[in-house]
């Protein structure tokens, strides 16, 4: 008996396939793994010694590329180990850690996307106030709350999944542990977990997205109101970055975790899970230096030396 379970480990299933496929998907997920580490690396580089950088929403981004290293690092390496067959088993402790981990940086992000949408409202909204508005104490307090509320809001329902009991199958049809697998294996009372989960969903989840959208309603009434093309379109470039993160990650973490009940559509959440520990982290780097005046030139300028 291992923490009240009969099942000291779990096997991680993965992809369904032939090994070809399989194959393909390894070298698709470790090409991604390697240009997120290297994209998200290279721009807190970039921002740590470009002294024009060194402005609150580059600190966020920083946290945030910081983030995306280790969310992906979480999930990927051991989900390339149960494509090739090498590491499909887990044990039930590692599962929850793993949990835990994913969970409580996926909330983080959350969190840090609400305080970076904030930003942008105070550069836009008030941009002659904003260097006093947001100063260096209060974007390093902002982001380090991002921190704590992440990982203290899983560590109840961290907590609440451990102590189910597992009396078999060990078989777990994803490439990662999450909430609704452990639920959909359980052979005790799920009601708590699941309960917990859409509470949490709840606080965590919608409530930083309805900030970032609040913010953003006042980010583009206040864009409408310049009067000039010129003035509209640079006001809108600030933000357009972010905005393209924001809708992408919250597309798919609401569908995975905002719902009444944690075992349905384990498929599904498997296709949307590949979006937010492999696709998103990925793209993150190359929206915001693509879209993004400041960080191309500041990259262009080390490239001349």
């Amino acid at each position: 008996m291992a923490n009240g379970t009969s099942v000291e480990e779990f096997i991680l299933l993965g992809f369904p396939g032939t090994w070809q496929s399989r194959v393909f998907l390894v070298v698709v997920f470790a090409l991604m793994y390697t240009l997120t580490v290297i994209g998200n690396a290279s721009i807190i580089a970039l921002v740590w010694t470009s002294s024009n950088l060194h402005t609150p929403m580059y600190f966020f981004l920083c946290n945030l590329s910081f983030l995306e290293i280790w969310y992906t690092t979480g999930a990927v390496p051991k989900a390339i180990g149960v494509m090739l067959g090498t590491s499909q088993t887990i044990s039930f402790s590692v599962c929850i850690l793993q949990l835990f981990f994913l969970l409580s940086l996926g909330s983080t992000e959350c969190f840090l996307l609400s305080v970076m949408a904030y930003d942008r409202y105070l550069a836009i909204c008030y941009p002659l106030r904003y260097s006093s508005l947001m100063s260096s104490v209060l974007s390093v307090r902002l982001a380090l709350s991002s921190w704590l509320g992440g990982f203290l809001a899983i560590s109840l329902l961290a907590f609440l999944t451990s102590r189910l009991t597992f009396c078999g199958p060990d078989v777990i049809n994803h490439f990662l542990c999450d909430i609704d697998s452990c639920v959909a294996l359980s052979c005790s009372d799920t009601r708590s977990v699941e309960l917990a989960t859409f509470l949490v969903s709840i606080i965590v989840v919608v409530a930083s997205c309805v900030a970032t959208l609040v913010s953003y309603m006042y980010i583009i009434s206040s864009i409408l109101r310049i009067r000039s093309a010129h003035g509209r379109k640079k006001a809108f470039s600030t933000c357009s970055a972010h905005l393209s993160v924001v809708t992408i990650w919250y597309g798919s973490t609401i569908f995975l975790y905002v719902k009444p009940s944690a075992q349905n559509s384990l498929d599904l959440n498997k296709i949307a899970n590949v979006f937010n520990t492999v696709v998103t982290p990925c793209l993150n780097p190359f929206i915001y230096t693509l879209r993004n005046k400041e960080v191309k030139l500041a990259l262009g300028r080390v490239f001349q030396k």
